[in-house]
């Protein structure tokens, strides 16, 4: 039976095809394009033609990913609601601008002003919407659609649907494609100013990382030149993080993004160590910062001779008088060390300068420029103003506890300069074992003495787990620019983990940060959050749990098991279901359960490895679960969790994290007791 030409998804399929058609056309146009005569110079040439192949790029049509993800249909022509006949527009909204041979939109960025009511408009607020519609997508193929008449006074306001059908969409690869579920409290971040700097508080589920990512996007758009020039970063806790969030900011409509973790921003040195819990709390003390100023600045000493500089026949001398008022000069203007050192040998040479004048020369810029290359000023600024190297600054202080105690004093006692001591010095910068907290220090060093490049805008993920000399890191990128930045106080899972972010915002130099909270849940079910929020009171005593929004209370089980053979048995039971399912499973147990898996002949892979339809299940070690998603998810043994980390409350909000990766069902196994916090009540 052929299709009535009238219905409505044959109508909307029409347009995909004919928006899909239209956007192949506008790539093609760039492709033809012929530079060769519009071209003054090869460098010309060359830039041209890599604005072109970014253009090609960007307008590539991503087959499983929907054109447009919904429609407006305005009561008015927007901004002609007074004009006399104004008749409604209609807009599909979706993730970038598509148009017509006459120019004519097919589809609106969802970032641009017109497609703001798609996310914010509302019975109470319709904003000149008369419908909303919602398209529910298979592969890339619209397969339904979800009317909502918001200026109809008759119809009540119901939950969408689609939207939850999108949220639980079973799933494999990276990151689900989320444009399309942002909600109003959500969007109202995303869309905030690029001057301000904003800072997330949410908890699991609540979409965190979509604001975040949905952000540097829209500051993209509303910002593209200046942005173009200062340049954004998406800082994620680790790898595994970043690949699975990497093909998301394409769906968004961007390619230009870059990612890294902090690891990643203060790689001076080879990391080659670790350090204990105790030692890792001291390094990441933002007093040390104040220890590496000490310790720097102590390198500066007074002159005590004076320097003659030799012209010709003239010899020229600046008293040792002169040359300290000169150097406290430069001290008390507190600028960088290494700005300071270069800035000597030109305020010697001018205080020459000043002296020739004064006999009578009338020498200009350049006799300045040869007086500050000059020998003698050379050698009184290396033996007053000295270079230093910052490696090897910090490893004197790690190696050399007369050096620490000298500047530590006042600042640190005795056991925390001891705890950060090496026991056995290392001999050079290249063959010290360096840990990361070491290198976080290397970059507190060199930015004392050249400052460090500020970006436009810094997206900061995962933020709770940061020690304050990682913030102060972070803030370095983004000091004449803005940041948001993204965590869940009970989520923190280091020693050295956020207590407040009104103390992590100033360490990142942002203490006027505006602070938002996000407490509706629409990634992890009802059932698995309010189980996993009994932690709450122990971990995070005064946040908000998080309320799903979900009407479906996703599958729930707590199942007692005698061995890695039913924890197995559970992974293939998930399995059967489509989607994605993680097992995780206290680090110490992975190679057990790895085995497990092995001999039971179920595939598996690792965080960061991307899931197919072949191989469904990834083996995650609980310290690497936080940020990650799966449609469901085994977790064994709360308990060895737990006490996989240094103290119990570190130790339950790494459980917390990971009872709270699950988007449709979960089973908590375990052959050894509960946790009390969670057995306080038995649920089915």
């Amino acid at each position: 039976m052929s299709t009535p030409v009238d219905d409505p998804l044959s109508r909307e399929r029409s347009h995909l095809s004919a928006s899909r058609s239209a956007l192949r056309a506008m790539r093609e146009g760039v492709e033809a394009l012929d530079i060769s005569d519009v071209t003054a110079n090869w460098v010309n040439a060359e830039v041209l033609a890599h604005q072109i192949e970014e253009r090609i790029k960007a307008l590539a049509d991503l087959s499983d990913t929907p054109l447009f993800f919904g429609r407006l249909d305005y009561l008015h022509a927007p901004g002609a609601e007074e004009a006399e006949g104004a008749e409604g527009e209609r807009f599909y909204i979706g993730r970038r601008h598509v148009h017509d041979h006459d120019g004519d939109p097919m589809v609106i960025d969802w970032r641009a002003p017109v497609s703001q009511p798609f996310y914010r408009a509302s019975k109470k607020d319709p904003m000149d919407v008369a419908l909303r519609r919602r398209f529910g997508y298979t592969r890339g193929d619209i397969t339904a659609y979800e009317d909502e008449h918001l200026s109809d006074p008759a119809e009540a306001a119901v939950t969408s649907k689609l939207l939850q059908q999108e949220i639980e969409r079973p799933r494999v690869g990276p990151m689900r494609d989320i444009v399309a579920t942002i909600q109003p409290e959500q969007d109202e971040i995303v869309r905030s100013g690029l001057s301000g700097t904003v800072c997330v508080q949410g908890g699991p589920g609540t979409g965190k990382t979509a604001v975040g990512l949905h952000r540097v996007a829209y500051l993209l758009y509303a910002h593209r030149e200046r942005l173009a020039r200062t340049g954004t970063l998406v800082i994620g806790p680790n790898r595994s993080f970043l690949h699975y969030i990497e093909q998301v900011l394409p769906a968004l409509g961007e390619l230009t993004v870059q990612q890294a973790t902090v690891d990643d921003l203060v790689a001076h040195v080879e990391i080659k160590g670790t350090d204990d819990a105790t030692a890792a709390v001291v390094k990441g003390d933002a007093r040390l910062a104040q220890v590496l100023r000490r310790a720097l600045y102590a390198h500066v000493t007074m002159p005590t001779e004076p320097v003659v500089v030799v012209r010709g026949s003239r010899r020229w001398r600046v008293p040792a008088y002169e040359l300290e008022e000169l150097v406290r000069e430069l001290l008390d203007r507190d600028i960088r060390y290494g700005a300071a050192r270069e800035a000597l040998p030109q305020r010697i040479a001018h205080a020459v300068l000043v002296q020739m004048e004064r006999s009578g020369e009338a020498p200009d810029d350049r006799v300045q420029d040869a007086v500050a290359r000059n020998s003698a000023v050379k050698a009184a600024v290396k033996a007053v103003w000295p270079a230093v190297d910052p490696a090897k600054l910090v490893l004197r202080l790690l190696s050399d506890p007369e050096f620490l105690a000298v500047h530590a004093d006042g600042i640190l006692d005795e056991d925390e300069q001891k705890a950060i001591l090496w026991v056995k010095p290392a001999r050079s910068v290249t063959s010290a074992r360096w840990s990361a907290a070491d290198a976080v220090l290397i970059d507190e060093a060199t930015d004392l003495i050249q400052r460090t490049h500020s970006l436009g805008h810094v997206v900061l993920d995962e933020a709770q787990d940061l020690s304050p000399m990682q913030y102060r890191a972070v803030g370095r990128r983004c000091t004449t620019g803005s940041a948001t930045v993204l965590g869940d106080l009970a989520q923190g899972t280091t020693p050295w983990a956020t207590r407040s972010w009104q103390e992590a915002l100033t360490h990142l130099g942002k203490q006027d940060a505006l602070v938002e909270e996000l407490t509706a849940g629409f990634r992890v079910p009802t059932d698995v959050i309010t189980y996993a929020s009994r932690l709450l009171p122990h971990i995070a005593p005064g946040l908000t749990p998080v309320g799903s929004i979900r009407e479906n209370p996703g599958h729930f089980e707590v199942r007692p098991v005698s061995g890695p053979k039913d924890v197995v048995e559970a992974c293939r039971e998930l399995l059967r279901h489509e989607g994605s399912t993680g097992l995780i499973v206290a680090d110490a147990r992975v190679p057990e359960l790895a085995g497990a898996l092995t001999e039971a002949g179920i595939p598996y892979l690792g965080p960061g490895e991307e899931t197919t339809q072949d191989t469904r299940l990834t083996l995650v070690p609980a310290s690497l679960a936080k940020g990650l998603e799966y449609d469901y998810v085994v977790l064994d043994e709360p308990r060895a969790v737990v006490d996989g980390e240094p103290d119990e409350r570190t130790g339950l909000r790494r459980l917390y994290v990971a009872l709270t990766r699950a988007v449709s069902g979960l089973i908590v196994t375990h052959a050894a007791g509960l946790p009390p916090q969670l057995a306080s009540t038995t649920l089915r």
